[in-house]
């Protein structure tokens, strides 16, 4: 049985929405769909029923090939810490245990800054999820919302990925270098072009273009003293495309 590392989040004492997030690590056993859930609001406020309520089945033809990720959001604290108990408790059965290091509790939402300010904390903490860091915001007109920005041990993880395969492509034509920067910055900004992240977009930009001037001054003795103008000058023969917000602004209300 291969072993498991799942996520957990906390929860605001008000209605600061609490979040669970979840990593669990490919293993032999295989899940089949759960069976709609029959439940009774508790007197107590609570959504969720006192039963268990993590059901990984075992008869499907279903397996993880790789680790996934797992993110949940509870309006209760104490739903969240008896979610997170009770998956310990299931992934018990099946020999996985929950990651120490990868499973956290955290007050998110509408109003974990204010319950954090009065206590005397700073601000909310964030979390890492799908190559986002999830941080909580406002508006212009000061509602909440759930802003994003590209992780940074993401984007330091991309550049390094690039440096090779740029030094590689030093000696081809500057259009196909060109070419190639271009497919790496349009796939970029597709994925990573959400409102509020436009500042990552365009740190990434400066980076593909240092590493671009850098690779063209070692082709040869002759180009390795020149300037950032002369770099510039090349820039407007082969422009670079510019961040853009690929997916719609869309706040949800408060």
């Amino acid at each position: 049985m291969g072993r498991s590392e799942v996520q957990v989040l906390a929860e605001a004492p008000n209605a600061s929405r609490a979040l669970a997030g979840a990593h669990r690590a490919s293993s032999a056993v295989a899940v089949r769909p759960l069976a709609p859930a029959v439940w009774t609001r508790p007197n107590n406020g609570s959504r969720m029923t006192q039963g268990c309520h993590v059901r990984f089945c075992e008869s499907a033809e279903v397996q993880s090939l790789r680790a996934t990720h797992l993110v949940m959001g509870f309006e209760k604290e104490a739903d969240a810490r008896r979610m997170m108990a009770d998956l310990r408790d299931r992934l018990a059965k099946f020999g996985l245990s929950l990651h120490e290091d990868k499973t956290r509790l955290i007050e998110f939402g509408r109003f974990a800054a204010s319950t954090r300010a009065r206590r005397g904390e700073r601000r909310p903490e964030t979390f890492a999820f799908l190559g986002f860091t999830h941080y909580c915001g406002r508006t212009r007109d000061g509602r909440f919302i759930v802003k994003h920005k590209t992780q940074s041990r993401r984007l330091t993880r991309k550049l390094a990925a690039l440096r090779p395969e740029a030094r590689r492509l030093t000696r081809r034509p500057p259009a196909e270098q060109h070419r190639w920067r271009v497919s790496v910055l349009s796939g970029h900004y597709a994925y990573f072009g959400m409102p509020h992240n436009w500042r990552a977009l365009n740190g990434f930009l400066r980076e593909v273009r240092r590493i671009w001037f850098n690779c063209l001054r070692r082709r040869s003795q002759k180009t390795r003293p020149m300037p950032w103008s002369w770099f510039e000058q090349i820039g407007a023969c082969f422009p670079l495309p510019q961040p853009r917000i690929t997916y719609p602004w869309t706040p949800r209300a408060a």
